[in-house]
């Protein structure tokens, strides 16, 4: 299968450098650029050592305070349901490469 277009939700730093919401809080997340999956265990999170992205740009149950979102690219994709509260269909990518702001 080749590449799939999704949405992700990323954390907006002072410097306008984007990071993730909650796994791997402190890495510096580049657009344009191809980034593996890494595994990072953290408390009170699933183990799923893979990008979460989005069919579409929307997940009521987070808030976008100081967030944005991002059109991405992915590959090695397994899908996911989700409640729609929880935003319906997830992609579970092993790379993702972000592509570009949209406004929601």
């Amino acid at each position: 299968m080749g590449n799939r277009t999704g949405y992700k939700l990323f954390r907006l730093r002072k410097d306008g450098s984007l990071g993730s919401l909650f796994i791997n809080r402190r890495a510096k997340l580049p657009v344009g650029v191809w980034m593996a999956s890494e595994e990072h265990p953290t408390k009170g999170f699933a183990y799923r050592p893979s990008w979460h992205v989005l069919a579409e740009p929307k997940a009521p149950h987070l808030s976008t305070k100081d967030r944005v979102w991002y059109k991405v690219e992915m590959q090695g994709t397994e899908e996911m349901k989700r409640p729609e509260s929880q935003g319906g269909i997830w992609y579970l990518a092993d790379k993702i490469k972000i592509e570009s702001k949209i406004e929601v």
